[in-house]
């Protein structure tokens, strides 16, 4: 049985004790969030040497950091640097989005490297195949994608991004409406075009109880993608984005009733006054299944900077009901990122996450502000460092005033507000 098959018995598994300690709840919050399709453990029953992650309703905001090989840059050890990088900095789960080299392999070194949770995109992997082979991606077949799903899901990937929604309504809305700029999404791109040449419904669509079988023997959690997630504010919220988010809302309650769990992904390059909106309107139709959001990014001017956008709409939907945050680096839109973007980018997000819990309320979150607040009045400067998000950056920063006793940073030195406030 599945953990959604084994909370909806009543019983509560050694991954929702080991969830409920980590977010400091009941362990029977966990199982009924489980029973209700409002969280989701990630853990395949064959990746043994994973902490299970559970993300959801009344929990802590997750973040999610991608690394993966391009053919342009196809170094395995880097990306391994990656891995390692985006965990020390705090990252919750690491998606392998590599489309260079031997995938598989990669897809395994990933794994014995870390404990987190790790998560792929399966047509990836049948893309480059069926490329190595001299063959177009059109040329793909039905059993191309589903046994590459299958060898993730026996390899221990823990969640799978898979772009269901994507399919011949879905992609004739984005159609009769027209886009600045179309579908951004690789695997939405893929599958779009697949769809095109081959005259063919989209067979993650067409095929999906293929799918859920394959989830439900590895328990697997399905990422249902947002292939036609707008990569331009001009874009957002239009006919083929919402009628693929009305298509996941059926797959996910069809994959709830199979007994294998899911969560939602969206929507990509969102102004700042929608963003609340889209998360409303997530939660409503997917009968609140959780929510795993790419930025939002709400400015499509700021490349080298888009961490810096992504974490003010990841705040914006983590405040309002998103679960799952994914990283967005420095150098998103120009090239994959270095060690110093990827740990930029895991710090930004996580910043997002805490202020996301602060106005859900997640436990502990607000008095953590409160014993920085605390230390600052005293000048505890290792209290500060300990209570930072960044204990790293914050050592590297600090100044303490001599002029002041190591009352107050050289900021302001004797003139601090704080000790002249002194009683």
């Amino acid at each position: 049985m599945t953990q959604l098959e084994k909370a909806r018995q009543g019983l509560i598994t050694e991954e929702m004790k080991i969830c409920a300690a980590q977010e400091g709840v009941d362990s029977e919050f966990v199982r009924q969030g489980l029973a209700d399709g409002t969280i989701v453990i990630c853990r395949n029953i064959n990746h043994k040497n994973i902490k299970p992650l559970a993300v959801g309703r009344g929990l802590r905001t997750k973040v999610n950091a991608n690394i993966g090989t391009s053919k342009d840059n196809n170094d395995l050890n880097l990306e391994l640097e990656k891995l390692l990088v985006a965990c020390k900095a705090g990252a919750d789960a690491v998606m392998d989005l590599s489309t260079g080299g031997d995938l598989a392999a990669i897809r395994k070194a990933v794994m014995e490297k870390t404990t987190v949770a790790i998560g792929t995109v399966p047509i990836y992997q049948a893309a480059v195949k069926i490329l190595a082979e001299k063959k177009a991606i059109v040329e793909m077949t039905s059993e191309d994608m589903f046994d590459v799903i299958e060898e993730n899901g026996r390899d221990g990937v823990d969640f799978i991004t898979v772009h269901c929604g994507v399919n011949r309504e879905s992609v004739a809305a984005v159609e009769k409406q027209g886009r600045v700029l179309g579908i951004v999404s690789r695997g939405g791109s893929m599958t779009a075009n697949w769809m095109h040449c081959n005259d063919r419904e989209n067979p993650l669509y067409e095929e999906y109880d293929r799918l859920l079988e394959i989830a439900h023997r590895y328990d697997m959690v399905l990422s249902l993608g947002d292939g036609l997630r707008p990569g331009s504010i001009a874009d957002a919220t239009d006919r083929g984005q919402l009628q693929e988010l009305i298509i996941l809302g059926d797959l996910a309650a069809r994959a709830r009733d199979a007994g294998v769990q899911v969560m939602i992904e969206g929507p990509g390059h969102v102004p700042i006054t929608d963003i609340e909106a889209n998360i409303k309107l997530q939660k409503k139709l997917c009968q609140g299944a959780p929510f795993y959001v790419l930025g939002p990014l709400p400015t499509d001017i700021a490349p080298g900077y888009d961490h810096i956008t992504s974490a003010i709409g990841g705040a914006i939907a983590g405040a309002a009901g998103a679960d799952f945050l994914c990283y967005v680096t420095p150098a998103e839109h120009l090239r994959l990122p270095t060690l110093a973007d990827v740990r930029d980018g895991v710090m930004a997000a996580r910043i997002a996450a805490h202020i996301a819990d602060i106005a859900k309320g997640v436990r502990g979150a607000r008095e953590r502000d409160r014993k920085m607040s605390e230390c600052r009045k005293i000048f505890d400067w290792q209290g500060q460092v300990d209570l930072s998000i960044d204990p790293e950056k914050t050592v590297a920063l600090l100044e303490k005033s001599k002029s002041a006793n190591d009352e107050g940073c050289t900021m302001c030195g004797e003139f601090c507000a704080i000790k002249l406030g002194k009683r």
